[in-house]
């Protein structure tokens, strides 16, 4: 009797947790929150509508990155309190469907080493005339683009919200807002983080914000902080939202976009709720630039390999279909989601017989190192069911770095920058970057 009752009690934390890694991605790296305390079911089932995921991948266990899926237990509970935006079947994507390829990107051939200098003055050129050219008319969410001075108002999932003036005292408590919100202002005026966003295995910004305090989804944290304005994910609840605007804080609810139109957009409005529209129209031009010379050379290519994305947690093996955040990074990289092919959606879980039956040549798993990603990683190379799977047998499998197929923000593009080398590396024989400008001009 006592085994049976242990076994129903094993049972039902495996299904709480497959229901909470499910729903764990879409909206930002996983951002399993670590937060001092145990997260309890609901936590766990909020948590899981935000998302995270990849960099630079690694073919051998010997190189540990992390992933983009459903997030382990362990971490999902650790994570959950400061964000309940976390992504991924856990990490799914969970975003997520990702940078989507961008269409705008498909130009001419690449081009030979010799022309590439002039084409380099070119794009410079280009980027610093570009700034200029962009404007505020048709960002939505931004009331009256024509509007430059303070009030202002802008739209949120949330209904109209007005900011009294440039706010210098900024809260965005969601791991993919605080790595947009880094990108337009100094790092002193966003005054603190969740737990998660100081985390190195999911966070892309950790180390400029290792020495903030640390807030929680509970609004007495955040009042404590005395923000000018919090801008946040559209999974912070409604009694949050209630209790910061009546202590008088503005609160703007935003939804973050794996694709590049969305991710500009979102970089113009958080200018404009900022007041650093100059610097959203200069960031957005250095995240499309980068995009277009990214996918100027895969647009080129004949040959576009199918990819799937692989994650393994608590036995559960899951994979990222159309809309999610690593199926975005895949498909920006230039290759084909095998998944989104198979006519999933979003991130789910599949089978040993559906990896056969996708067939994928490319597998990539973007999985933290610290939650099993390499023994998954091992386990689909001497899996004999498995053998004849492309991808296992050409042994093209890559451990990859989970953050950045995970968060959802422009860093998904170094997801795909990354991917792109494992896909072609004879077309991009340089490294990747290695990050974004940051508003002091360093990186």
């Amino acid at each position: 009797m006592l085994r049976l009752n242990l076994n129903g009690i094993l049972l039902a934390l495996a299904l709480s947790l497959g229901v909470w890694l499910a729903a764990c991605s879409t909206d930002e790296p996983p951002e399993a929150q670590p937060q001092q305390q145990v997260a309890t079911a609901e936590s766990a089932r909020q948590q899981v509508q935000e998302q995270a995921q990849a960099e630079q991948p690694v073919k051998q266990p010997e190189q540990p990155e992390r992933a983009d899926q459903p997030q382990p237990q362990a971490q999902a509970q650790q994570q959950q309190q400061a964000e309940d935006s976390v992504s991924q079947p856990t990490q799914a994507q969970e975003q997520e469907a990702q940078p989507e390829a961008s269409d705008d990107a498909a130009q001419e051939q690449q081009i030979e080493a010799d022309a590439q200098p002039a084409q380099q003055a070119a794009g410079q050129q280009a980027q610093a005339s570009q700034a200029a050219v962009r404007s505020l008319e048709g960002v939505p969410g931004i009331v009256d683009p024509t509007n430059q001075g303070w009030p202002r108002e802008v739209e949120g999932l949330n209904g109209v919200v007005s900011i009294p003036a440039k706010p210098m005292r900024i809260i965005t408590a969601s791991i993919g807002h605080d790595e947009m919100a880094l990108a337009l202002i100094p790092s002193e005026r966003l005054v603190a983080v969740g737990a998660v966003s100081k985390d190195a295995t999911f966070s892309n910004v950790d180390a400029l914000v290792l020495d903030k305090p640390e807030i929680s989804r509970d609004p007495e944290s955040i009042i404590a902080q005395t923000p000018d304005v919090v801008v946040t994910s559209e999974f912070v609840s409604a009694d949050v939202v209630d209790a910061l605007q009546r202590a008088g804080i503005p609160v703007i609810q935003t939804a973050l976009a794996h694709d590049l139109a969305g991710q500009i957009n979102a970089i113009l409005l958080f200018g404009y709720i900022f007041g650093e529209e100059e610097r959203a129209f200069a960031f957005a031009d250095e995240v499309e630039n980068r995009y277009l010379a990214l996918t100027e050379v895969t647009a080129a290519r004949p040959d576009h390999p199918i990819v799937l994305s692989l994650t393994r947690y608590t036995d559960a093996i899951w994979t990222s279909g159309g809309d999610s955040t690593a199926g975005g990074v895949i498909e920006a990289a230039g290759g084909i989601n095998a998944a989104a092919e198979a006519g999933i959606v979003g991130p789910q879980v599949t089978s040993l017989e559906g990896v056969i039956a996708m067939a994928p040549e490319i597998i990539v798993i973007p999985q933290p190192v610290a939650y099993g990603a390499e023994e998954f990683l091992q386990f689909l190379m001497e899996e004999e069911a498995l053998a004849e799977v492309p991808a296992i047998r050409d042994g093209a499998v890559y451990l990859v770095e989970s953050k950045h197929y995970g968060t959802l923000s422009f860093w998904n593009l170094r997801g795909a920058e990354a991917l792109a080398r494992i896909l072609w590396p004879e077309d991009f024989p340089e490294p990747a970057p290695t990050g974004f400008s940051l508003p002091g001009g360093t990186e």
